[in-house]
């Protein structure tokens, strides 16, 4: 199993945190892993994307050109990497930004209205886990076990006490993911 990831939207959205705690998962199950961000010089507001590999074989370059799975957060991402999903591959997205929604029919289409869940839960800040969650309801590539230490790894100590709050996300995008286009 490889399991090819890009996440991409806005700085500010989780999105690199949560491509890392996805690869942190993989490695608390053995597995390789290639974590790859790439985003500008500002701290909130500018494109940020990060390509996530997870394998149970080496990995043999973390540079990829199509994707299984590509995870859209905001309309700049879904110009650039709707069409970079390998044909037969996942699409995810939050219509929360999108103004052109995705239109391929060669690949599966998935809504997550995270952003308006989070308002409802009142932790904005829980939007990335909302969508991680939806993710892994889609692709189970890693035991939700192993994606509570990656939340360990990834969180400094001193915010371990938002663990429980941020596994209550994850459940709760499990719950609310729609099938848009499904192969």
């Amino acid at each position: 199993m490889t399991e090819e990831i890009i996440i991409a939207g806005f700085g500010g959205q989780g999105v690199l945190s949560m491509g890392k705690i996805l690869a942190y998962s993989g490695i608390m199950q053995d597995q390789e892993v290639s974590w790859m961000p790439s985003y500008g010089p500002e701290m909130r507001g500018g494109t940020a994307n990060v390509t996530v590999i997870i394998s149970d074989e080496r990995i043999s370059s973390p540079i990829l050109n199509l994707y299984d799975t590509a995870i859209i957060l905001n309309q700049q991402s879904m110009d650039k990497f709707e069409n970079m999903v390998k044909p037969g591959g996942t699409l995810l997205y939050d219509s929360n930004g999108i103004s052109n929604p995705p239109t391929r029919k060669d690949i599966n289409i998935y809504l997550v209205e995270a952003a308006r869940e989070s308002v409802k839960l009142k932790s904005t800040k829980t939007f990335n886990m909302i969508v991680l969650g939806a993710y892994l309801k889609i692709k189970p590539i890693v035991d939700m076990k192993n994606v509570t230490e990656g939340l360990k790894k990834s969180l400094p100590e001193r915010h371990h006490h938002l663990i429980p709050m941020n596994e209550e996300a994850i459940k709760r995008g499990l719950e609310i993911i729609k099938e848009e286009h499904v192969l």
